[in-house]
């Protein structure tokens, strides 16, 4: 078969297969017209998930009838400039759309009307009001049209994909491009604040988001529209740069996670992207705090300068390339961390929420109490809250406190009349008035029970000491000196054959985090040392947890580049362990080493280590409120 040149009419159908994938892609590119022409307020329709019709509306510059003539020819872009030898430079690209493709090709399927006002010069009156129609790749002649605003323009798109049957055929419910069509208009939203959004769907007005003013606050209430007030509750400011690139956004902490990554969004020079460094930068940021099925949610914008960031490596221009993507990632993963460690032990106020959610109501013999059941109150009681323990409970009295704590005995009922006992010692206000406050009991051997100025904390005993210890970990292995303990009689653990090979192929790398093994015999490791903050630790389950890990993450990953997972494990068996009673030193110690300590708000897993409860909290619990 020969060589022949394919019809402008096939072309264009190809390179709108290219653009426009779905209604989605379309709205995509029409909006990002409306905003390189300046635009401050744009409003979207879509019926019939976008494939009936579209509708763009915006008050940008406009375009004057000899302009409209030549927006649907293809490869006619005003957004790239030419030097003066009709050169253009395709290495500055400052605008989110240049390729000159979208109306050509959405007027090559689908029925294109294009009514634009142009931007009157300054002391000139209002110009006139023209439109174009393109159905099917026909072009009609510019004709004069009404428009309703002094300038701007207006793009229909009515039977998207008539022309190419087949396209149509592939395409989804109209309930799943409509959620197509919203999610992308969230993602703009975000990266544009100053810009008034309304997204209209099939008749119904969905989203509506008013112009914010530039910054940080106007960023953060626009992200909070589109992902909820708890996000805004529990976002930390990222603001940094290195060598010309600037890294601006919001990350969620680490115990405000999600089961996918849904709520990763990220942009560079205000194009939002899909690109597998920066989620795998955000991913890695995270890794010391997160589970691996559990995703940050996180709004990143980078800035940088054109030269460094091709984004003409994909036709719909969702992907880029940077020059140098090593300094990129280096840059996202350093800004989380800090921004990570800042927060200190702070964890998110979703946390709370679920514990409240997680009480009801409890109607037992006299007034209702939330969770337990106080039997033969006195009507209208208000005095000292008793607990009325189940038989079957053993007051767990805590050392150091059982000459002032107060056993409340199953048939034990508080009245008006009686004294009130004392459940907890004394405090000194340097102690409540701390994040954390003061110990006041133990429960199930397992969880701190603190008392602050507004409020209780509970503390999870073990997923608390666990990052602690971890953390002093990662400390001595940044500085090279992972403390050990010689065991005083070295102690032999029995393996599998493979998984002994495992484990002694990585001797040197567990030395340097101050684990010393040897072979001892086929299928046997031999332990002489172990890092001194593990302490009196089960070396038997140390190492075959290790083994595990190995054998998860195959030999060829080095064992520095999950540094993470082990020294979690090691932490993990150097914790103090749940059932463990602590004496009133021993939980206030805990509960200041917390608040020291960068991310003691969540375990090493990404879930929370405390609890807190505000007074308001309790008394709404208690019908105060």
């Amino acid at each position: 078969m020969p060589i022949r040149r394919l019809p402008p009419e096939t072309v264009n159908r190809i390179a709108a297969g290219e653009v426009v994938e779905r209604p989605a892609s379309a709205i995509k590119e029409l909006v990002e017209n409306a905003l390189d022409a300046g635009a401050q307020r744009i409003e979207i329709q879509a019926d019939g998930g976008g494939l009936t019709r579209i509708l763009i509306a915006d008050d940008g510059t406009g375009m004057a009838p000899d302009q409209l003539a030549l927006a649907v020819e293809r490869h006619a872009t005003s957004k790239l400039e030419a030097d003066d030898a009709g050169d253009v430079d395709l290495l500055r690209i400052s605008t989110l759309g240049f390729r000159g493709e979208a109306l050509p090709s959405i007027g090559s399927v689908a029925r294109l009307t294009i009514t634009s006002r142009a931007r009157p010069e300054p002391g000139a009156g209002p110009a006139e009001a023209w439109a174009i129609t393109v159905e099917g790749g026909d072009q009609r002649p510019v004709a004069p049209a009404g428009f309703p605003g002094p300038h701007g323009a207006r793009v229909e798109v009515r039977d998207l994909f008539y022309a190419t049957p087949a396209r149509l055929k592939f395409m989804k419910s109209e309930r799943s491009e409509a959620m197509a069509i919203s999610e992308e208009i969230k993602r703009q939203a975000m990266a544009h604040e100053t810009v008034a959004f309304t997204l209209d769907l099939d008749g119904k007005t969905t989203l509506r988001l008013p112009a914010e003013h530039p910054g940080d606050a106007g960023r953060l209430k626009r992200l909070a529209a589109l992902l909820g007030r708890d996000f805004e509750a529990n976002a930390l400011l990222i603001d940094q740069s290195r060598d010309g690139i600037r890294l601006t956004g919001y990350a969620g902490l680490p115990t405000y996670s999600r089961g996918n990554a849904a709520h990763q969004y990220l942009f560079v020079n205000g194009r939002p992207v899909r690109d597998r460094l920066l989620q795998g930068a955000l991913r890695g940021a995270y890794a010391d705090f997160l589970a691996r099925d559990r995703h940050p949610a996180a709004v990143l914008f980078l800035e940088v300068d054109p030269l460094y960031v091709d984004v003409n490596v994909h036709p719909a221009k969702a992907e880029v390339r940077f020059r140098d993507p090593a300094m990129v990632r280096g840059l996202i993963v350093g800004a989380l961390r800090h921004a990570l460690a800042a927060a200190g032990h702070r964890a998110s106020t979703t946390v709370a929420a679920d514990a409240l959610a997680g009480f009801t109501a409890h109607e037992g013999v006299g007034r209702g109490v939330w969770g337990v059941g106080i039997g033969g109150a006195a009507p209208g009681y208000s005095g000292w809250q008793g607990w009325a323990a189940p038989a079957s409970a053993h007051a767990q009295l805590i050392p150091g406190l059982n000459d002032r704590s107060a056993r409340v005995e199953p048939d034990f009922h508080p009245t008006p009349d009686t004294p009130h006992p004392t459940p907890y010692p004394p405090h000194t206000p340097a102690e409540i008035d701390l994040p954390l406050g003061a110990a006041r009991a133990q429960l199930h051997g397992t969880y701190i029970v603190a008392q602050t100025r507004d409020g209780l904390v509970v503390v999870d005993q073990h997923a608390a000491h666990e990052r602690l210890v971890y953390e002093k970990m990662k400390v001595q292995m940044a500085q090279g000196a992972v403390t050990r303990q010689a065991l005083l009689t070295p102690e032999v653990v029995e393996l599998d054959p493979a998984e002994a090979d495992r484990v002694l192929s990585r001797a040197d790398e567990l030395a340097a985090l101050g684990l010393v093994v040897e072979p001892f015999g086929g299928g046997a490791v031999l332990v002489r040392e172990t890092p001194a903050l593990l302490g009196d630790t089960d070396v038997q389950g140390l190492i075959r947890d290790i083994a595990d890990d190995l054998s998860e993450h195959g030999a060829a990953l080095a064992l520095t580049e999950r540094l993470g997972e082990v020294c979690g494990t090691m932490a993990c068996h150097g914790s103090v362990r749940a059932g463990r009673v602590l004496s009133a030193p021993e939980m206030n110690a805990l509960l200041r080493q917390m608040e020291a300590t960068p991310h003691s708000g969540q375990c090493n897993h990404g879930r929370p280590t405390y609890v807190e409860l505000k007074l308001n909290d309790l008394e709404k619990l208690f019908g105060r409120r």
